[in-house]
């Protein structure tokens, strides 16, 4: 088996000590000083294992080795194996953290990493529910027989219902995760985060802990107040168990809801209602999108939404004007 198709762990294991030992101390440095999630702690780890393979191959046995001369040898074997411009983008975002890291931590002369170049990734616009697809899809659970959700999701086929009571629980859990997520345009991992003690009922406000450990507080409606109420009162009861503590969504075993799942919930509820095929992150831009077209102020929505850098939430200002567009093509006649 060639280098390039083994897992990321076996190559990790081949890596020369010193090699080996930096990219351990640097995903040290993400978790704990930068506090980054562990899916990107993973990415970065990833990209870093493959660009110090790649050095490997190149003569380099120490990180004090490496120059731009490799970096740019890495990125360029990546583009002719047919690597998209996005994943060339972020695979050059990671050998510069490295360089940066590495150049601190005193492994690296200088931040050789710095004069890197990489290609503009592509943004394409986000795909979005229009408004009535929006509410088709936060009310679908709603419309669920509690006698047969198996038909929902995949998690929910493998609890349907010991009891008719359980399945109504996992319904009404399905309602409020997907009133929160349209409603409040949080991320999935920032709902499935989400404690009992985050929620403001008075305020009708929830605490959410963003990337970097941020935290931001984002106001909800009057179907996701109706929605929690619910699930507090009546459903999140039958599903607490040993493992619950104190999460807000819980699993059908009485842990907390994993972002796994929620995606499986979004995406099976989609596809149950007819509509075009969604996810958490869709509903998030959708929220977003919605908002904007009905006058929110551009950095309100980017507060909301968590973004660091108002080009983030830009994006958004995009849809809106080519949904504009669109609707100015079909109906003007002189379009």
């Amino acid at each position: 088996m060639s280098r390039s198709t083994r897992g990321t762990r076996a190559t990790h294991q081949e890596l020369p000590p010193a090699l080996r030992d930096a990219v351990d101390d640097f995903a040290e440095h993400l978790s704990r000083v930068r506090n980054r999630s562990a899916h990107t702690v993973r990415a970065y780890v990833t990209d870093v294992v493959a660009l110090l393979d790649h050095a490997v191959r190149m003569g380099c046995l120490e990180v004090a080795e490496l120059d731009l001369s490799v970096l740019r040898s890495w990125l360029a074997r990546q583009r002719t194996t047919g690597a998209a411009r996005t994943s060339l983008a972020r695979r050059a975002a990671s050998a510069r953290a490295f360089s940066a890291w590495a150049h601190r931590a005193g492994l690296l002369p200088s931040d050789v990493g710095a004069a890197l170049a990489s290609p503009r990734a592509h943004r394409e616009l986000p795909s979005v529910l229009r408004a009535d697809q929006a509410a088709a899809l936060v009310e679908a659970p709603a419309r669920q027989p509690t006698t047969a959700p198996a038909t929902i999701t995949t998690e929910a086929m493998t609890v349907a219902a010991p009891d008719a009571a359980a399945a109504e629980a996992v319904l009404l859990r399905d309602r409020v995760l997907l009133e929160l997520l349209y409603a409040t345009g949080v991320r999935v991992s920032e709902a499935c985060g989400l404690d009992v003690g985050d929620v403001d009922h008075g305020r009708r406000v929830i605490r959410v802990f963003g990337k970097g450990g941020r935290e931001r507080s984002v106001p909800y409606g009057v179907p996701a107040q109706r929605a929690l109420d619910e699930w507090l009162r009546r459903g999140r009861p039958l599903l607490t168990g040993a493992r619950s503590g104190d999460a807000l969504l819980l699993g059908a075993r009485g842990g907390r809801l994993n972002p796994t799942t929620a995606r499986q919930i979004v995406g099976g509820y989609a596809e149950t209602a007819g509509l075009p095929r969604t996810s958490p992150h869709g509903l998030r831009h959708s929220a977003a999108t919605h908002l904007l077209e009905g006058g929110a102020d551009l950095r309100a929505v980017q507060e909301l939404l968590g973004h660091s850098s108002l080009a983030s939430t830009q994006i958004y200002t995009h849809v809106s004007v080519e949904r504009l567009r669109a609707a100015y093509r079909q109906a003007h006649p002189r379009a």
